[in-house]
């Protein structure tokens, strides 16, 4: 089992800054994926990025750019710092992992940008 929590949605206006993290804990040592993602009202739950360990990492072309993602080498936190930010970028952000062949998520962050 795998246990997520994530921290640093808020307010903010756009063009301004917030940094998301998600902490991992549990039997961490076989993920193989760690991202994020997002849902906004009305809309389907999207990729926003994630990194395949040892692989590669990938983007949203919607957020390429500005848009950051990284990780620890234990696999204990995975971040998203977004820059640039958008009245668009406006959901609810969710962490996700992978292990084996199991999707675990995270209880989900708003993130809210005004214009």
């Amino acid at each position: 089992q795998v246990q997520l929590a994530e921290s640093g949605g808020g307010l903010v206006q756009a063009g301004g800054s917030l940094r998301l993290r998600c902490a991992a804990s549990g039997s961490i040592v076989s993920i193989t994926r760690m991202g994020w993602y997002r849902q906004a009202p009305g809309k389907q739950r999207e990729l926003v990025a994630r990194i395949i360990v040892g692989v590669s990492t990938n983007y949203a072309d919607s957020v390429k750019g500005r848009f950051t993602i990284s990780r620890d080498n234990a696999k204990k936190w995975v971040d998203l710092q977004m820059n640039s930010l958008r009245p668009e970028d406006t959901a609810v952000y969710y962490c996700n992992v992978v292990r084996g062949s199991t999707d675990y998520w995270g209880q989900g962050t708003q993130v809210t940008v005004s214009s």
